[in-house]
């Protein structure tokens, strides 16, 4: 049997080199070249089964030549590496046509493995490349590894409309991800309708989402289209998913399952076109043992499952976000500052229980306060230390009963001494009882 043939396209001659051993010892045939020019006439001569490039090459860009790749050969894979790991990367490249998107660096034994799943995918029907150009404006910001497979989920969800449920702490950016998702994908000329679910009084939720008619209850002297309708055509981002009532998650159900609602006090059935993102920082299947949360909801909405890391989970992010946020504050009014290397690192010492979102307010509160352009690592360890300790994220489930919520909030305010919680007075019996 003949070996498979991988054409590799980088201008880094040791890259080449590692890739080709790396894919001859694993039984492919490769030929490999520093430019585009020659990379396109092999493909256009027939020659390979697959293609791995890097995205910036002498002659011209990988993102340019794919679509032509993609025309003359629509079931050739085309696996793109760059070492600029942003999320527009991955974005750009699953648009373009490609089968998939590996940040530099990367584990060779992965780079196998995805060649191997584009070969035996190659049969299948190519989708057509939708390019589009794109700003740097990037919607969010981070090179760490637990990001990178965040953009590479993102990547691929892009181009289809399956439900996606999106989990992380308070201040991960779970409605930036939802954003991303839908200003990116097909349904971008729809609209964007985000609700927190969590902000909603319970007995106006079912209005809320699915509108209602007039004089359909007391104080509706008008019809009020819901927020399906007002997404209909566009995404419907359903934030913090786990503080929905029971009553309305099996109304949701309903129209996940049958693609059709009726608004409060309607009758006639309406038909639905929207996509489903939903997030929470709460833990669903906690909630679905305690009888919280619809085992069959949760399978509905957990197509795709979306795990934000919190900010302590990649610390190495932290300088790209520092000047991502000094550079948006700045766009809204506040003084241009910098920070030095010191206070950077001190801020990567921190464990951020606010995540991105105490991250960013610090920014803020440096920038308004500061009088020197530089801000230093004492300025920052000022505010660090004299910030309250707010405590670390984690789920909380609203429907706990008065005895249970007075020992959690107990428990977590006496560990917050330490040994150095006196045991004296009235506290002495406490402790013995």
């Amino acid at each position: 049997m003949t070996a498979k043939t991988v054409l590799i396209a980088d201008d880094d001659s040791a890259i080449r080199t590692v890739l080709t051993q790396a894919l001859s010892r694993a039984g492919y045939s490769v030929r490999s070249t520093a430019t585009a020019t020659a990379l396109w006439r092999w493909v256009a001569e027939g020659q390979g089964d697959a293609v791995l490039t890097d995205v910036v090459l002498p002659d011209e860009n990988a993102f340019d030549v794919i679509p032509r790749i993609k025309k003359l050969r629509p079931n050739l894979p085309v696996i793109v590496m760059s070492a600029k790991n942003t999320i527009m990367t991955a974005i750009t490249a699953a648009e373009r046509g490609a089968y998939d998107y590996l940040p530099k660096p990367f584990d060779l034994s992965t780079l196998v493995q995805t060649v191997g799943r584009a070969l035996e995918q190659a049969a299948k029907p190519a989708g057509s490349p939708r390019p589009q150009q794109h700003n740097d404006n990037l919607p969010i910001v981070g090179r760490s590894a637990a990001m990178q497979e965040i953009y590479r989920i993102i990547a691929r969800l892009t181009q289809t409309d399956l439900t996606a449920l999106i989990i992380g702490e308070s201040g991960t950016g779970k409605e930036l991800v939802a954003q991303a998702l839908h200003d990116y994908g097909r349904r971008r000329k729809g609209a964007f309708v985000a609700v927190n679910m969590a902000a909603i009084p319970r007995e106006l939720i079912e209005s809320e989402l699915f509108g209602h008619e007039k004089g359909s209850f007391t104080g509706a002297h008008a019809r009020m289209a819901g927020r399906f309708e007002q997404a209909e055509g566009g995404t419907l981002f359903l934030d913090e998913i786990g503080d929905m009532p029971l009553e309305a998650q099996t109304r949701l159900l309903r129209v996940l399952q049958q693609g059709e609602y009726t608004s409060v006090g309607g009758t006639t059935p309406i038909k639905t076109n929207v996509r489903i993102i939903a997030a929470t920082h709460r833990d669903l299947r906690q909630l679905i043992n305690q009888g919280q949360f619809r085992e069959d909801l949760f399978f509905r909405l957990n197509v795709v499952p979306l795990r934000l890391p919190p900010l302590r989970e990649r610390v190495e992010d932290i300088p790209d976000l520092v000047r991502h946020l000094l550079t948006r504050a700045e766009s809204e009014g506040l003084p241009r500052k910098e920070l030095s290397s010191a206070a950077i690192d001190r801020m990567m010492q921190h464990r951020w229980p606010g995540n991105v979102r105490e991250l960013e307010n610090l920014i803020k509160r440096l920038m308004a306060i500061e009088s020197d352009d530089e801000i230093s690592a004492a300025s920052v360890e000022r505010e660090l230390s004299a910030a309250p300790a707010p405590a670390e994220a984690q789920p909380v489930t609203s429907a706990d009963g008065l005895p249970e919520f007075m020992e959690n909030h107990l428990s977590r305010l006496f560990a917050g001494f330490g040994a150095s919680l006196r045991r004296r007075g009235c506290m002495s019996g406490f402790w013995a009882m």
